[in-house]
C-alpha cells in the first residue's frame, strides 16, 4: 500500500491577494504640485494676480523693517523681559509669521474665480514674480530673516541653547525658499494610489470571451449552435 500523498496547496489564490494588497504608506512622500500646463498658464495670465504683486510695491520692503521694530518695542515692555529672550521672540515671531504667511497658506484668498484656480495649490512665495527665482523681492525676503539671525545672536551673547533655537527656526524657513524646493511638497504618512491593484472578480468572464451558444441535445453528442438573428425572426 503507498503512502498517501499530502494535499497540494493551492497557491493562485495567495499569490493573487499579494498582488492585490495593496502596500503601505510611505512616511515622507515629495510631490509636485501646480504643474504650468497650457490651461493654467492662460488662466494666470488673464489678470493681474493682486495676491502677489504688492511685494514689489513701494512700502513693501520696508514694511518687515517696521514690524520687526514694533514687535521689538512691544516686547521689551514686557515686565521682566532680558534682553537675550527679547530678541530671540522677535526672531521666533517674525520667522514663524513669515512661514505661515508666504509657505503655508495656499491659493488666492479673494477674486479666486478670476484665474480659473490656477494659483489654488500654490503658497504666496510660489506666486510672486510668477514664480521666477532670484528677483529683488526674492532676494530681499531672503534677506531679512538671516540680518535678523545673525542681529538675535549677537544680542544673545552667542548663547548655545538660544543659537539652536534661532538656527533651527531660520532653517525651516529658509528650506521653502530654495528654487529646488519650488512646487514641493513633503506629505507625511500617504497613502500610495497608484500601488493598489484593481480588484478582480472570477465571476466575470475575461475580455474578448467568444459568443455564447446553445448546446443541443442528442442521444451520441452535444453539438453547439451558434445564435443568429434567424433564431430571434423565427419567434
Amino acid at each position: 500500500m503507498s503512502p498517501s500523498r499530502p494535499p497540494a496547496l493551492d497557491l493562485s489564490n495567495t499569490s493573487s491577494s499579494a498582488r492585490s494588497r495593496p502596500r503601505r504608506p510611505s512616511i515622507v512622500k515629495v510631490e509636485r504640485v501646480g504643474d504650468r500646463s497650457v490651461e493654467d498658464v492662460l488662466d494666470q495670465n488673464t489678470y493681474v494676480n493682486n495676491n502677489a504683486n504688492w511685494v514689489n510695491g513701494k512700502g513693501a520692503w520696508l514694511i518687515h523693517v517696521v514690524l520687526i521694530c514694533v514687535g521689538k518695542i512691544i516686547i521689551d515692555t514686557m515686565p521682566g523681559m532680558s534682553p537675550q529672550i527679547s530678541w530671540t521672540l522677535v526672531n521666533l515671531f517674525y520667522l514663524a509669521l513669515s512661514y505661515l504667511m508666504f509657505h503655508w497658506v495656499t491659493g488666492i484668498p479673494f477674486q479666486s474665480d478670476m484665474h480659473g484656480g490656477a494659483y489654488d495649490d500654490l503658497t504666496l512665495w510660489e506666486q510672486i514674480d510668477d514664480g521666477a527665482q532670484y528677483t529683488p523681492a526674492k532676494k530681499w525676503l531672503f534677506s531679512v530673516p538671516c540680518v535678523l539671525f545673525l542681529a538675535s545672536t549677537h544680542y544673545t551673547n552667542y548663547n548655545p541653547w538660544l543659537f539652536a533655537v534661532n538656527f533651527t527656526a531660520l532653517f525651516l524657513v529658509l528650506i521653502p525658499k530654495l528654487p529646488q524646493f519650488h512646487r514641493q511638497r513633503v506629505r507625511f504618512m500617504q497613502d500610495d494610489l497608484s500601488s493598489i491593484a484593481t480588484p478582480t472578480s472570477a465571476s466575470f468572464p475575461p475580455s474578448g470571451a467568444s459568443t455564447p451558444t446553445i448546446s443541443r441535445s442528442s442521444s451520441r453528442s452535444s453539438v453547439p449552435v451558434i445564435i443568429t438573428e434567424e433564431h430571434f425572426r423565427d419567434r
